[in-house]
């Protein structure tokens, strides 16, 4: 760790992690990027903040003894989904040999055990002759027993190689991740003195670890978020006149946060600090929901869906979609934009031209109420809310339904939220709780917060930040922002 830094290591760290062949010279803060000419050139024209990278790192700190700590629990919890991910594998191994041997024994002890019944019957009934052809008999399905042992094995051996395949994607993954990040940690310390390499390292190091703690929350099994500590935050403007009933948030990935404050028309832009900067006002129509659509674009909910953008910490509105029904829950993925009606869920494009409604729920006045998308598109998450019924549901692409979970301390489910990671968010504005649900939508798998110990009254928002690793939950005039591992 002492050795000075070597040129193929300082090469290493200017290097595009996209374009082998270029050189880091720029950093886009609306998308947290480093990027070389071609980054910008294809994906970052149209960017408000990309500066070069001498100014990027003008004055910027890190903690680099904190993100030391960080790379090293990653570091350790890689190499353990790595040897999850292959004991997974050798275990496959085993069970199919076990199981092929089984299959293979079967047949064999049943043909030979025919062969002698109808070998002592034929000698015993008809002339002795009879055994020439007995015995060629045994000879052929011999050789055909052979032959199914083969393709037995061979079929098996596909079949064995299929299951693993995606294991062994996920493994060499970690491998991958495990050897990028390693380097980065021992390059660190040999740039402290070097700001722009510094820089690079620290936001390469973030990025990596990131990816990593994705990868390991979508494949190493049982990771709940622990809270481990918590700050709260008064989003209350002088402006307002009523308490604050924040029934939206909304993570940017530059570390600002958007609150929709339906009780004062107001969506509020927070800074990485938690302070609120901007704002705008929604008079005429009482703001239910948000969801983001590129990384400074916001769709809002307010009977219509008005868009959004944010801008060097400013907030101004853009087109609607005039919708032919009241929109009180909304989700986005990759042009889609799922809408809850209050009995029904729909899919429109982003254009807003409807696609088809996916599922309804005519038993009370308001039932369909909140949903989200999981990032891949494959699972949508509703909240059914009425007097009588308090469950989430979860839904294929087509609307299929999937799974329903049903719990006491649901109760009046309302706010909704699946990470990156797919982690489910679910907080009861009854039982002023907050669940996470496996990603099939079935079962509980941790309590976050109750009331008594945290102080939540009545939440109905939470949304995870995975740039600051904290969740936000939306608390009367205050957010409450917990930080998880």
């Amino acid at each position: 760790m002492k050795w000075p830094l070597s040129k193929k290591m300082e090469t290493s760290l200017l290097t595009c992690v996209i374009h082998k062949s270029e050189q880091i010279t720029m950093y886009c803060a609306d998308h947290s990027q480093l990027c070389c000419s071609k980054c910008f050139e294809l994906n970052h024209r149209l960017c408000l903040q990309v500066t070069p990278l001498p100014q990027a790192a003008r004055g910027k700190s890190t903690n680099f003894k904190n993100l030391s700590v960080r790379t090293e629990n990653t570091l350790s919890q890689m190499k353990q989904c790595q040897a999850y991910q292959e004991n997974i594998m050798m275990s496959l191994k085993v069970s199919y040999k076990e199981h092929e041997r089984l299959i293979v024994d079967g047949l064999r002890v049943n043909i030979v055990s025919y062969l002698r019944e109808c070998e002592t019957s034929t000698v015993n009934t008809t002339h002795e002759h009879m055994q020439y052809p007995i015995s060629e008999m045994r000879e052929e399905i011999k050789y055909l027993l052979a032959d199914f042992e083969k393709s037995t094995i061979k079929e098996k051996k596909k079949e064995l190689n299929l299951k693993q395949a995606p294991i062994k994607v996920v493994r060499n993954s970690c491998i991958r991740l495990h050897y990028e990040l390693f380097h980065l940690h021992v390059a660190i310390p040999k740039v402290l003195g070097k700001p722009e390499l510094s820089f690079i390292a620290s936001k390469k190091c973030l990025e990596n670890i990131q990816q990593s703690d994705i990868l390991i929350k979508e494949n190493f099994p049982n990771h709940v978020f622990t809270l481990n500590g918590k700050s709260v935050h008064n989003v209350k403007m002088p402006s307002d006149s009523n308490t604050c009933r924040i029934t939206a948030v909304c993570a940017l990935p530059n570390g600002q946060v958007l609150v929709s404050d339906s009780d004062n028309n107001k969506v509020k832009l927070l800074n990485q600090q938690y302070q609120v900067v901007s704002h705008l006002d929604f008079r005429g129509g009482l703001i239910q929901d948000m969801c983001l659509i590129t990384p400074t674009e916001v769709a809002v909910a307010v009977h219509e869906v008005q868009f959004i953008t944010v801008s060097q910490s400013q907030l101004a509105k853009g087109r609607k979609l005039n919708l032919q029904h009241r929109c009180c829950g909304i989700a986005h993925h990759q042009g889609d934009l799922y809408t809850c009606s209050g009995n029904a869920l729909y899919k429109y494009k982003s254009s807003g031209k409807l696609v088809c409604r996916l599922y309804q729920d005519t038993s009370a006045n308001v039932t369909v109420d909140k949903c989200a998308v999981s990032l891949t598109g494959d699972r949508l998450y509703i909240t059914i809310t009425s007097k009588y019924k308090h469950k989430l549901l979860t839904l294929a692409r087509d609307g299929t339904l999937l799974a329903t979970f049903t719990y006491p301390a649901l109760g009046w489910p309302h706010g909704l939220h699946v990470t990156t990671a797919g982690q489910v968010l679910v907080c009861g504005r009854w039982s002023n709780t907050l669940l996470q649900v496996d990603r099939e939508g079935s079962r509980k798998l941790a309590t976050l917060y109750i009331q008594e110990r945290d102080g939540v009254r009545y939440p109905k928002s939470v949304c995870y930040s995975s740039t600051t690793s904290c969740i936000i939950v939306g608390n009367g005039d205050n957010i409450m922002v917990f930080r998880v591992e």
